[in-house]
């Protein structure tokens, strides 16, 4: 993609996503993702109805007169966006590709962390870390990360199949991340042997898992000779979709997958969000953020 049309493509995404960000994310943002706790401000003389176990001890012996220590909530965050750019994310049956569906959920994410004074951090992975932009403030800061996301998304058309590896992007993550953030892993999860690592992230960070589907991908229509091809190995497959034993025993498998995933976040204490192709991501993302405002009221 040529420069002048990828700042374009930029411009439009910021655009699309500023009224949401301002109108929907704005009140929910600071209370669902918290900062790192209680940091210490300032000692001044003791009032009145200040909580005596405040007291700064040796401040008050030196001036002979009781001082207390003042904190005050460490709200700045670090956010990670950990983006899965492998093959399987260009497919799209519906209009939208899942990769670009990602991207401007990725954006979104971006944009409220910026609005809120936090820092916003990128890795792009596939089979290995194909991009890292280390966490920064401000608006042309959040602009390079989207610049970032969709030269990744245009060229992957370009490149040779990249498979997932989900595993060694946390790893990836947490050799460079050493104080807790919150982070936003968005992939299809297609991928293997990710599982320990994503639990040992989950411990060190506030992790939060998007899930992005394409509704083909969980159900066949019946359009007869169907020939499928595993955009990640190049595998292909050919099913007659005809035949309703072979929608719903795909369907079936689909389901299964879908529910051992659930099953496994649930188990390890990790929240998760679906998103679909098909579908505004605006509502799923909204719902998320409230019910979560609620859980930490």
């Amino acid at each position: 993609m040529e420069t002048k049309e990828l700042l374009k493509k930029v411009r439009q995404i910021e655009i699309s996503i500023r009224g949401v960000v301002n109108e929907v994310f704005a009140g929910e943002y600071h209370s669902v993702f918290k900062g790192r706790g209680m940091e210490f401000s300032e000692v001044r003389e003791y009032r009145y109805g200040d909580d005596v176990r405040a007291i700064d001890w040796n401040v008050s012996a030196r001036m002979n007169h009781p001082f207390v220590k003042v904190f005050e909530e460490e709200r700045e965050l670090t956010v990670m966006i950990l983006f899965d750019s492998s093959a399987s994310e260009i497919f799209g049956s519906r209009g939208q590709l899942k990769g670009l569906v990602a991207t401007e959920i990725a954006a979104l994410l971006a944009s409220s962390a910026i609005k809120n004074n936090d820092k916003v951090g990128l890795i792009i992975f596939s089979d290995k870390i194909e991009k890292f932009v280390p966490p920064r403030k401000g608006r042309q800061h959040v602009l390079r990360v989207i610049r970032e996301l969709l030269y990744v998304e245009y060229e992957d058309s370009a490149r040779p199949a990249a498979k997932t590896d989900i595993a060694a992007a946390l790893e990836y993550l947490n050799q460079i991340v050493k104080r807790r953030a919150t982070v936003f892993l968005i992939s299809d999860f297609m991928a293997e042997r990710y599982e320990k690592d994503l639990q040992i992230a989950n411990q060190r960070h506030d992790l939060v898992a998007i899930h992005v589907i394409d509704p083909l991908e969980e159900r066949l229509p019946a359009v007869g000779l169907l020939e499928l091809e595993d955009l990640e190995t190049g595998e292909t497959l050919l099913l007659d979709t005809s035949v309703r034993e072979i929608r719903d025993s795909a369907a079936r498998n689909a389901l299964k997958e879908k529910s051992d995933l659930e099953r496994f976040f649930k188990s390890i204490g990790m929240d998760y969000i679906d998103i679909y192709t098909d579908r505004s991501y605006i509502r799923p993302l909204t719902k998320f953020f409230r019910m979560r405002a609620k859980r930490f009221r």
